[in-house]
């Protein structure tokens, strides 16, 4: 009887017969960074902010970036007394830097042309924002602008010439960039705009909640700095999701390249954000808003252009 109560092994204990493959070991799942590393590795980052380097001297070329950055908009910011000159000026330097970089850079002038630069191997370069003042108050400058490849401008002021660009650039193809702009600016702009606005260099700790949620209705998209402080940004992130919504979460840039964007994408997971939640922050966002205005301007093709 004593014998019929005995602990028996197992079937997981039993050892395996001879000549028979013992049973596989249960894999361990991922860590957070592995997991970001491989999100990041599918899913290449979209920076809303590239600066030109100091010169463009071959041998600094190509420059330095993070590797996960898979397209870049590149800012065509210019001091208010370089105006139209200086931003032509800075055009031709990005052409010239893709130009300089044929196996590194390609130049995109839409969301499908991201995808196909990516595919390629390459990084996609997006001409844009170009500074408020470089208009001179002009919508044919801004068509003018439009027509070089430019895709978006960034507004900083609200008056009667801005609500009628900003319905102009939803007309031609041209993303709102609300980079900067003072929250009654934002306010405005988004109450006349159909189209998805960027924040390219965005500051969600010091957005009220009131426009946070204007943010999250429009579908814009707020580009977060990422420095050395992973905790701090991913902080900033988390006020962007609770306030305006995982759609709204984007990159600007890294202030450490060699870092990249893995420990940032590795904290977020462990803060409970989901996968397709982070590819969103990569780059479906900004292309979703992208592509939306791309859309939009389609639909409006067939209306009379601003005077």
């Amino acid at each position: 009887m004593a014998e019929l109560l005995d602990d028996h092994p197992t079937l997981s204990t039993v050892p395996a017969a001879a000549g028979e493959p013992a049973p596989p070991e249960p894999s361990s799942p991922l860590d957070e960074t592995a997991r970001a590393r491989a999100i990041l590795a599918a899913q290449p980052v979209t920076e809303g902010h590239a600066g030109l380097p100091s010169s463009l001297d071959p041998e600094d070329l190509p420059p330095v970036r993070a590797a996960e950055a898979g397209a870049q908009l590149w800012s065509l910011l210019v001091e208010a007394d370089e105006g139209i000159i200086g931003t032509l000026r800075r055009i031709d330097a990005v052409r010239a830097l893709v130009a300089a970089c044929p196996e590194d850079l390609r130049l995109a002038y839409t969301t499908s042309e991201m995808a196909h630069a990516r595919n390629c191997g390459r990084v996609a370069a997006l001409l844009g924002p170009v500074g408020w003042t470089a208009l001179g108050g002009s919508a044919a400058t801004l068509r003018a602008y439009h027509a070089l490849g430019v895709r978006a401008v960034n507004l900083t002021a609200f008056d009667r010439f801005a609500r009628d660009a900003v319905r102009e650039m939803n007309r031609i193809g041209l993303a709102v960039d609300l980079s900067g702009a003072d929250q009654d600016t934002v306010r405005r702009t988004l109450a006349v705009t159909r189209a998805p606005a960027l924040l390219t260099r965005a500051a969600p700790e010091e957005t009220p909640d009131d426009v946070l949620r204007l943010l999250g209705a429009n579908g814009a998209v707020c580009m977060v700095t990422v420095t050395d402080d992973t905790a701090a940004v991913a902080d900033v992130l988390d006020r962007v999701r609770a306030g305006a919504g995982a759609h709204c979460a984007g990159v600007s840039h890294t202030t450490d390249p060699d870092t990249g964007y893995v420990p940032l994408f590795a904290e977020l997971l462990r803060r409970g954000w989901t996968a397709q939640e982070l590819v969103g922050l990569a780059h479906a966002n900004v292309t979703r808003a992208l592509r939306e205005t791309e859309f939009l301007a389609r639909t409006n093709r067939i209306r009379p252009a601003a005077a």
